[in-house]
């Protein structure tokens, strides 16, 4: 495997030497960007190849596995009577089960165990919020039309895919295959015009109906609708507000705090593909790290420090190696933003340790808003997708909200107290721009040197001429002296700049542009005595695909019974099994209801979600049943329980198929702590009789 792979971990490894070179001598932005475009396609090659050389039976069989999620309505199409919808999935009552749960162990984990503030936004946000967080600028894709139908397709995915075709033939010259092939390597750096341009040049038309294509146009993934009867508010159904000031006064005040919530995200996407991966309508689960950017600290760290994990650098990435094991306390020391935490709720759910990795986001790819990035991504039969993504935003989200609400979103932090002397001297002095007290103890007669709660600091601010600005913009100039007094430090010297070279800068508020010039505006810079420190959060965000998690764990529980090629079933951990229980009566004679009702309302009471599947068949196919939807545990009422005393009743292990016989009135119990984690199958098996007398993997 390593001879085959190591010719391409090389050819990533050259061409990422490259364009660190091409950094280094300041070359031109095209000249850049075709570089790291190829660094892009040689990864990709490397990725591929490395995926198709791992063992057959490592990689899932996805036909079976999606016929076994449709026939058992996990989920369907939306509004499929009418044809469907492209990207909309409706789930059924087995996959709606599953999906509660999966939320359920994420409220479990972050909210309980790591004390995290849920709160619940509206989904709907006015444009202007969007406009100042980036994403309508940001947020968009290029996309062609069929002339005559009106079908639409992304326009970068459309010519890769036609320029493919054209190098598989056969009669394609060598010269213009090796031409394409560059074109797709940089296919993620065209504008719009070179995209308009390569669509003429090749030739491309609609894939469906041959018909002529529109030129590509700017499209944006974020669904819009109108807030208000008069439709005079534009809005969004996505997105999130921040509740910042909010949530700092409910935590009294004090750095870090957690903020968490669960909805409905929107993505309008051109063309969705891969099942639950790419869709327009998928379920979020984020949290919000607000921390202290000098103290981005966890209190619990220390404890799972060693812990290893698989990590994907930037640096491995542009070198051609590939991910590698890590010691937890050396990967957050040497590389930066992590937290121990996603990894350990991945497992909670039902992914494989050995399928899940974390991989940085390489400096070009990173999004507008982040200094640093990594994605937890998952293994699955599509190669490695995307499932949580973990950004430090620094702090640009509050510094732009602020700066357009001229609302000030920052957190204080009280210098530290003087401490109680009684004393005999008293002198002042400065250091570092922080006042100390030199003070002489009458008890002690030694110095003490001892900080005050001053603190001297370093102020930027804009200087307006009120008068100018007041002559030229009128009733507007409170607006923009508003503005002006919220502005950081950053976007200050930013502006600057601006002002010293062009002599003039803009700034946008309240939907309106201004421009300033040099007679209206300044920067001053001066020394101000402090009593608190102001301190504007970093916010370190993870976004939890429950979609993208919920496929992939369907991949990596996903197994067929050995020596039987027709029994499917599903390996779901117990706390996220749609149901904990079958209860199966070995037959439908009406001795045995009794005991399934009591059962049943015992389960219910001890909150076990169950199943009775009392239908014809044998007690065999009722099991293959029950572990295609991936019950995790089963009862068995039989003959012995009527007859016997104490009245007892198998219960079987799905994955092992191994079986205990337990008392009626022990079995809620028994499952409601299998259920839970609070014991497992083999400690209960310690405890229990074990049962052989039934064969449990019958074919009928």
């Amino acid at each position: 495997m390593e001879e085959v792979l190591a010719p391409l971990r090389d050819s990533v490894k050259q061409q990422g030497e490259l364009v660190q070179q091409l950094k280094e001598q300041g070359a031109s932005e095209q000249e850049l960007n075709k570089a790291v475009a190829e660094l892009k396609a040689r990864k990709k090659t490397l990725e591929t190849k490395e995926f198709a050389l791992k063992p057959k039976d490592e990689i899932v069989d996805r036909a079976k596995m999606e016929d076994t999620l449709k026939r058992r309505f996990f989920y369907d199409q939306a509004f499929a009577i009418y044809g469907g919808v492209s990207g909309l999935y409706d789930f059924g009552p087995v996959g709606c089960a599953l999906k509660n749960n999966i939320l359920q162990v994420w409220r479990q984990h972050f909210i309980q165990e790591e004390q995290i503030l849920e709160i619940d936004c509206t989904m709907l946000t006015p444009e202007p919020v969007l406009k100042t967080s980036g994403h309508v600028d940001k947020f968009a894709d290029y996309m062609v039309k069929d002339s005559k139908s009106g079908e639409c397709f992304r326009a970068d995915h459309l010519l890769k895919a036609h320029l493919k075709k054209l190098m598989s033939d056969e009669k394609c010259p060598a010269e213009k295959a090796a031409e394409m092939d560059d074109v797709i390597t940089q296919m993620d750096n065209y504008s719009q015009q070179d995209l308009a341009d390569l669509f003429v040049k090749y030739n491309v038309k609609s894939p469906s109906t041959g018909n002529d294509l529109t030129p590509p146009i700017s499209f944006n993934l974020m669904f819009q609708t109108s807030i208000g009867p008069g439709g005079n508010t534009p809005g969004n159904s996505s997105g999130y507000v921040l509740k910042f000031k909010r949530l700092l006064e409910f935590n009294q005040g004090k750095l870090p705090f957690g903020a968490a919530q669960i909805g409905n995200s929107f993505r309008n996407e051109i063309s969705p593909r891969s099942g639950l991966i790419r869709v327009r309508e998928f379920t979020m689960a984020e949290i919000e790290h607000f921390v202290d950017p000098n103290e981005k600290v966890h209190p619990k760290f220390s404890n799972v420090a060693d812990l290893e994990i698989l990590l994907f650098s930037s640096k491995a990435q542009t070198s051609g190696q590939s991910a590698q094991f890590m010691r937890l306390g050396d990967a957050v020391e040497h590389l930066g933003l992590l937290h121990w935490s996603y990894l350990f709720y991945l497992l909670k759910v039902g992914l494989s340790k050995d399928k899940v990795r974390f991989r940085q986001h390489m400096e070009n790819e990173m999004a507008h808003y982040a200094c640093d990035c990594w994605d937890a991504e998952s293994l699955t039969s599509y190669g490695w997708i995307e499932i949580v993504g973990c950004a430090d935003r620094s702090c640009y989200d509050l510094t732009c909200h602020s700066r357009a609400t001229r609302v000030p979103l920052v957190a204080e932090k009280a210098l530290k107290e003087p401490i109680s002397f009684t004393v005999c001297f008293i002198y002042t002095l400065t250091y570092n721009n922080l006042k100390y007290l030199l003070i002489l103890s009458v008890h002690t007669a030694q110095f003490v040197f001892l900080m005050t709660s001053h603190k001297i600091v370093d102020v930027t601010r804009f200087e307006p001429n009120k008068a100018t600005i007041g002559k030229e913009y009128k009733k507007d100039a409170k607006l923009i002296l508003d503005y002006l007094s919220v502005c950081d430090e950053c976007y200050i010297s930013d502006q600057e700049t601006l002002l010293n070279e062009k002599g003039e800068f803009t700034i946008e508020t309240d939907g309106k542009t201004f421009t300033l010039t040099k007679d209206m505006v300044s920067v001053k810079r001066l020394q101000k005595t402090l009593h608190v420190e102001e301190i504007i959060p970093n916010v370190i965000e993870p976004s939890f695909g429950i979609g993208r998690i919920m496929y992939s764990i369907f991949e990596h529980s996903f197994h067929i019974r050995q020596g039987d090629e027709q029994r499917t079933f599903f390996s779901f951990p117990a706390p996220v099994s749609p149901y904990k229980c079958a209860i199966l009566p070995l037959s439908p004679n009406q001795e045995f209801m009794p005991f399934i009702q009591q059962l049943s309302e015992e389960m219910t009471r001890n909150g076990v979600s169950h199943k009775t599947d009392n239908s014809s068949g044998s007690i065999g196919r009722r099991y293959a049943r029950a572990d295609e939807i991936g019950v995790a545990f089963g009862i068995t009422i039989d003959f012995d329980t009527v007859n016997k005393t104490p009245h007892t009743a198998t219960l079987r292990d799905r994955d092992s198929m191994r079986q205990i016989r337990v008392e009626i009135s022990e079995l809620p119990a028994v499952v409601r702590d299998l259920a839970t984690g609070v014991s497992t199958w083999d400690e209960v098996e310690k405890t229990f009789p074990i049962f052989e007398g039934q064969e449990t993997n019958r074919k009928d």
